[in-house]
């Protein structure tokens, strides 16, 4: 299981995810899909996908509502949706 490194200025990195994963993670908990996050993020939406995947793994998950359950009990998501 992750644990949570405590980033500078409040924020919440998982052990073992990079600082890109983390930031997708974010916005997986925020509820927004993959293509709400590419268009966020600049990024294809393959690219997240890829992401998705590898954090998943990294988590030992299996879906998204796994992943958000996660996530929000670090206290990742907890913040406003960022459109």
């Amino acid at each position: 299981m992750a644990l949570e490194l405590r980033i500078p200025g409040g924020g919440v990195q998982l052990e073992g995810l990079t600082p890109r994963e983390s930031e997708i993670l974010e916005r997986i908990a925020q509820g927004l899909d993959n293509a709400q996050i590419a268009a966020h993020l600049a990024m294809s939406e393959k690219t997240v996908r890829n992401h998705v995947t590898r954090i998943f793994d990294k988590l030992g998950v299996a879906t998204r509502p796994q992943a958000i359950v996660l996530a929000r009990e670090r206290g990742l998501g907890l913040q406003s949706r960022h459109p």
